[in-house]
């Protein structure tokens, strides 16, 4: 189930806004609240959760390296016209891990008419009463399409079960299924991503905070953000139990370092790029995948 619009009651500055945490064996405390960001945030978030680089991508190669990979994505879905082919590419992580915006990203020059995203708000009644993938069956690809989902049937393997939205059963009935889907998917000839955007819990804290303090994007902060902040190890534990049951070899799961927004959106489109014989691919252009960044399974965490 994914979170729901914030209604007016639900605004950030209501409720709760001081989180106690434990990081790297810490015990820390943090009010979201405070327009200031803690010195130890500050410091530490880009290297959270073992980040292997120092600094962000030079604003003015990530530009120029973007636009490049772009263009090869408008080539990829003439290609996708031509022969009828369909794409569909799944965005998981936790919140704020950067899903939104590097979807956007992605489809920024595509024809809309035939590239289109799926976020769905929580299920009606009618469709709590349905076999739970249906609702997202009917957004799959048709011919031609390339279609990505910003959350998707995987909230049931983690923040369904983590925050109590299902049952246990519901959480495992799922596992066993969830594969089985996936295996009709690929022997559709649809071409089938799973990515799974990782950040650091303390990368996860400063974009909170900032989404909490900006007036263009306050309305993406909500109650559910912290109690998932304080459920950090509970997620965890949901994560490598969906890794676990979920990754196989014909729908393999994409994990991409994501602390540095930049170097993650390019490793996305890059790894989409590679794995499509478009015409007119030009792979020098595309160049090659940086291993600290992208890998697949739960092996590369």
């Amino acid at each position: 189930m994914g979170k729901d619009s914030k209604k007016r009651s639900e605004r950030p500055d209501q409720g709760k806004s001081t989180l106690k945490l434990k990081i790297d064996g810490k015990k820390r405390s943090f009010n979201i609240d405070d327009p200031k960001l803690p010195v130890w945030i500050e410091d530490g978030a880009l290297e959270s959760g073992d980040f292997p680089y120092t600094e962000k991508m030079p604003n003015d190669e990530y530009a120029e390296t973007l636009e490049k990979l772009q263009i090869e994505l408008v080539k990829l879905q003439y290609w996708l016209q031509d022969t009828g082919g369909r794409v569909m590419a799944v965005f998981e992580g936790r919140d704020a891990a950067g899903k939104g915006g590097t979807i956007f990203n992605l489809r920024q020059y595509m024809n809309p008419r035939s590239a289109r995203n799926v976020a769905l708000p929580k299920p009606s009644e009618t469709e709590r009463g349905q076999w739970y993938f249906q609702r997202y069956v009917s957004h799959f690809p048709t011919t031609g399409e390339f279609v990505t989902f910003d959350r998707s049937w995987y909230n049931r393997a983690g923040v369904e079960p983590v925050l109590g939205f299902c049952t246990p059963e519901q959480h495992e009935t799922f596992l066993e299924e969830a594969p089985g889907l996936e295996r009709m998917v690929v022997a559709d000839d649809i071409h089938f991503f799973k990515f799974w955007l990782d950040i650091g819990q303390i990368m996860q804290l400063k974009r909170f905070h900032d989404r909490r303090h900006s007036p263009l994007k306050n309305w993406k902060f909500s109650p559910i953000d912290i109690m998932g902040a304080e459920k950090w190890d509970d997620y965890t534990k949901a994560r490598d139990q969906m890794f676990a049951r979920t990754h196989t070899p014909y729908a393999p799961w994409t994990i991409v370092r994501s602390n540095d927004k930049r170097r993650a959106r390019h490793a996305v489109i890059r790894r989409i790029l590679l794995s499509l014989p478009y015409k007119g691919r030009d792979l020098d252009v595309i160049g090659n995948e940086d291993a600290l960044i992208i890998g697949s399974g739960p092996g590369f965490l």
